[in-house]
């Protein structure tokens, strides 16, 4: 089998990609997936019990006019549930709005004190030159005690890797910078302050989860479009073709990659090996992702939150989503049932008990307040991902300069959220249109916009 675009990987990048070249009238092109499924990280699934999990807390917001209108076009306006955003933290047995930085005001009062002497602190004597790292820029726009108190034990959380170890270019619109004078307002005056970013409001489906959205976008790219169970063992960039591991072989003229690029390199035949040696440097965390499905309703407290983080160490997650709150549908029966969605996240930097680690997190979840009782719990559900964050690692952008660059005299080309490392653009939103602007390139040349410049593919929410 001979094809003009061959695309490895069926996650939102590979149907991105899909999309777009039928759109433009391309038929010449196939989508191989190693899984039996399509969805990549943005699948779902339905456990034994009937309860519905996502692979972690998605949500849809958008930055893209294109990426909306395929959302409507994918589930209809009548597939979508709409939601304001209420995410808070727990910290000292109590909740605080998100940001954070924003909300001290909740905080004990030496904890308090602690995070305003340090933005004190930073104002009498501001941070010079260029932070060198994320640990660096933590402390030049929050304060040592924002650090200590939340920034630095969260992200190592979130990342699974130390603060220092990671640059500081991804950050964006992802962390609030903080502003002394309107922390000290609302310390003053008692005001909350939880309306800064993107995602205020968000959409998600009624039915099947996340991965029912791309499951619909399968269908619109054409299911007779798409391998399952194709699973690429080498890709020879001389002949122009790929093996599977069932031995068949499938010729192409221009290869699009969405898996993870340290692999992907590691199959490409006629690639300089110090440029395969050199993709080994990225780093990643992976994902575990825990469901605990319940019997009974939420608590008051928990009846309209969305997510919650966790900067403590009591608890191994980082993360909670009250997934029940975002669809109805997502448990077997909305008036009897509810539903957490927990977050570990794991590296060789901070390791994982498989073996516990259910056991730790229905521990915490009764610490934290979020369960009484594991009488309630009638479901759970783990499922672990070994690539769930391509980490912003302060070496990461040296790699990426010299490794994509490589692969594109040989007609090839990596793109999406590890197919091109960019945490910053690798939203949904954005590793799909990551797949379409490649579509763009390739057969009209125009040039990218999302990969090359994340700050302005960002700049664009809301417009």
């Amino acid at each position: 089998m001979n094809y003009k675009y061959v695309i490895i990987g069926s996650g939102p990048t590979g149907l991105g990609a899909a999309y777009r070249l039928k759109e433009l009238g391309i038929t010449d092109f196939i989508v191989l997936e190693k899984e039996d499924h399509i969805g990549g990280l943005a699948t779902s699934f339905v456990d034994e019990q009937g309860f519905t999990w996502d692979v972690g807390g998605h949500v849809q917001f958008s930055h893209y006019k294109y990426f909306d209108e395929l959302m409507l076009k994918a589930l209809g306006a009548d597939g979508w549930l709409t939601h304001q955003r209420e995410s808070w933290v727990w910290i000292e047995n109590r909740f605080v709005p998100y940001p954070f930085q924003n909300n001290i005001k909740y905080l004990s009062q030496e904890t308090m004190w602690k995070c305003l002497d340090g933005l004190i602190d930073l104002y009498k004597k501001p941070f010079q030159g260029k932070p060198a790292n994320f640990r660096e820029w933590i402390l030049a726009t929050q304060g040592k005690g924002l650090g200590e108190v939340f920034m630095f034990p969260y992200n190592f959380k979130v990342w699974a890797y130390p603060t220092e170890d990671m640059n500081a270019v991804w950050v964006g619109e992802r962390v609030s910078v903080v502003d002394l004078h309107r922390i000290t307002k609302n310390i003053l005056f008692n005001n909350d302050d939880y309306s800064w970013g993107p995602n205020a409001t968000f959409q998600f489906p009624k039915h099947g989860g996340t991965g029912g959205i791309w499951e619909a976008v399968g269908d619109l790219v054409g299911r007779e479009n798409i391998i399952l169970n194709a699973n690429v063992e080498s890709v020879d960039a001389a002949s122009k073709q790929i093996t599977l591991a069932d031995g068949r072989t499938i010729g192409y003229e221009t290869l699009l990659n969405t898996m993870p690029l340290d692999l992907f390199t590691q199959k490409v035949k006629g690639l300089d090996s110090a440029i395969t040696e050199k993709a080994q440097g990225l780093k990643h965390s992976s994902t575990n992702v825990i469901g605990i499905g319940l019997k009974g309703k939420p608590k008051a407290e928990l009846a309209t939150k969305c997510w919650m983080y966790f900067p403590e160490s009591n608890s191994p997650y980082y993360r909670i989503t009250v997934f029940s709150n975002y669809s109805p549908n997502n448990v077997p029966n909305i008036e009897e049932q509810w539903s957490l969605m927990v977050e570990v996240s794991e590296s060789p930097k901070k390791p994982v008990d498989q073996e516990t680690l259910m056991a730790e997190v229905i521990r915490a979840l009764k610490e934290d307040q979020l369960i009484e009782s594991e009488e309630d719990i009638i479901s759970q559900f783990h499922i672990r991902f070994e690539y769930g964050y391509p980490t912003p690692s302060v070496e990461r952008d040296g790699i990426l300069k010299t490794v994509l660059p490589a692969l594109e005299p040989l007609d090839i080309y990596s793109r999406g959220r590890f197919g091109a490392w960019k945490y910053e653009v690798s939203n949904q939103d954005h590793s799909l249109m990551q797949g379409v602007e490649w579509a763009n390139r390739v057969a009209m040349n125009v040039p990218e916009l999302s990969l090359f410049f994340p700050d302005t593919a960002n700049a664009m929410w809301g417009k």
